[in-house]
């Protein structure tokens, strides 16, 4: 399942509850945006474009990464 934040309209304000929603989004996906931020500092995602033959280790790499970083 795919979730996509809201959009308020140029006239119109979000309702709380949609405000609320996008702050829980965005809570939640902070520590993955900086899991991969990471990675891309470390140039580790860059050897994924060289050898395609990597890329099931490195995803795995990044999945546990990104979950030592939820967990934090």
């Amino acid at each position: 399942m795919v979730v996509t934040g809201f959009r308020a309209g140029r006239t119109r304000k979000l309702p709380p509850g949609r405000e609320t929603a996008l702050r829980v989004l965005a809570v939640g996906r902070a520590p993955v945006e900086h899991g991969f931020a990471h990675l891309e500092n470390w140039r580790i995602l860059t050897k994924l474009r060289t050898d395609p033959a990597r890329a099931p280790h490195l995803l795995h790499a990044l999945l546990v990464l990104t979950n030592l970083e939820v967990g934090r």
